[in-house]
């Protein structure tokens, strides 16, 4: 349902939706502020609100791996457990 919201401020912003590579570079720049937040988290890039936005930013990554996987038609809750099986299988 977000996407579809997202998808309409899109339309209305651009004159279309984005395509699934401007997806993955949306979630590229999340990963980015991730990173930085990280840095935050480890002293080096300090801020008064870091722990929202910390939280803030995992959700949007999260949020950008689920539109991708349907954007893809990937079943991610399978691919998931399968990969989990197998990373415990090497352990």
């Amino acid at each position: 349902m977000v996407r579809r919201k997202y998808a309409a401020f899109e339309e209305r912003r651009y004159g279309r939706s984005w395509s699934r590579e401007e997806l993955m570079l949306g979630f590229l720049g999340d990963v980015g502020d991730l990173a930085k937040l990280v840095q935050g988290k480890e002293g080096v890039r300090p801020r008064a609100d870091l722990d929202e936005a910390f939280a803030h930013e995992l959700a949007d990554c999260l949020w950008s791996v689920i539109v991708l996987a349907d954007a893809y038609e990937v079943d991610l809750e399978s691919a998931f457990v399968r990969t989990m099986g197998e990373m415990e299988g090497q352990l």
